[in-house]
């Protein structure tokens, strides 16, 4: 089953904290987030993956072309031709990634739309690139086969905006949560797992969001369901998210972080 990994937003809300790469390709840790996210996929052995390119796609082309050079150690000595040579190794040499530009000012579901000639007649899954949780996917996918919908959505607790305290019946503060699960109610988190029929909802009208016209209509007909998922999920959608997932990354205590 492929992952298809919208990839092609501007990301206007966090260019404080970078404004020279794409959304997907800011790091976390020494990795961008989008390979984070492949990463996490790939622990489930979901390795075949479909980007879904727009603003500063060459960016993520040079990533994926060069990716031992970016990954690894290597010496280099100029002048001789074919003379590199690796001194660490990498576990990603199983993936499979087709780049597809999807145009400069398209909306997701246009994006999607687009991409229907590489996921061919298969279910596939979708997500955003600049998201990550700690979603089982085996078990996404095992709900997602209990139903004959177009799509499965993972409905996410976004963590809470304040944080949360905690005390004893004296006042005593006994815990501080930064940033908790909301209690509320659930939100898209992305991680679809979509059957080919979805394709019957889009265009390729560069205007059309898949999140609006879209979605309503899947809903109309009955043809969405959602997977709950309890645990963490977290975007990186402004500079204060970009901290937090860095931090969480590199105290060890990052949920996605599976391998």
């Amino acid at each position: 089953m492929k992952v298809v990994i919208l990839c092609g937003g501007y990301g206007t809300r966090i260019r404080d904290v970078t404004d020279d790469v794409p959304k997907p390709m800011i790091p976390i840790g020494p990795y961008p987030i989008l390979w984070h996210i492949m990463k996490y996929y790939s622990c489930f052995s979901y390795n075949d993956f479909v980007l879904c390119l727009g603003y500063k796609k060459d960016v993520i082309k040079d990533f994926f072309l060069n990716y031992a050079a970016h990954t690894r150690d290597f010496t280099i000595t100029l002048g001789k031709q074919d003379s590199i040579e690796f001194h660490t190794n990498h576990d990603e040499s199983d993936w499979n990634i087709t780049l597809a530009d999807t145009g400069l000012n398209s909306m997701t579901g246009a994006r999607v739309k687009m991409i229907e000639k590489y996921t061919g007649k298969e279910d596939f899954m979708l997500t955003y690139g600049d998201g990550v949780g700690d979603i089982n996917i085996d078990e996404l996918i095992a709900f997602h086969n209990s139903h004959d919908k177009a799509l499965t959505i993972s409905g996410v607790r976004p963590a809470g905006r304040f944080g949360e305290l905690v005390s004893d019946d004296n006042g005593l503060i006994t815990e501080f949560n930064e940033k908790p699960q909301a209690t509320g109610g659930r939100i898209s988190g992305g991680y679809f797992v979509a059957r080919p029929h979805l394709f019957d909802y889009l265009n390729k009208d560069e205007k059309l969001v898949f999140e609006k016209e879209p979605m309503n209509k899947l809903v109309e007909n009955s043809e969405i369901m959602v997977y709950e998922h309890d645990g963490f999920w977290q975007p990186m959608d402004t500079s204060r998210e970009y901290y937090l997932l860095n931090e969480l990354y590199e105290k060890g205590k990052a949920p996605w972080v599976k391998w």
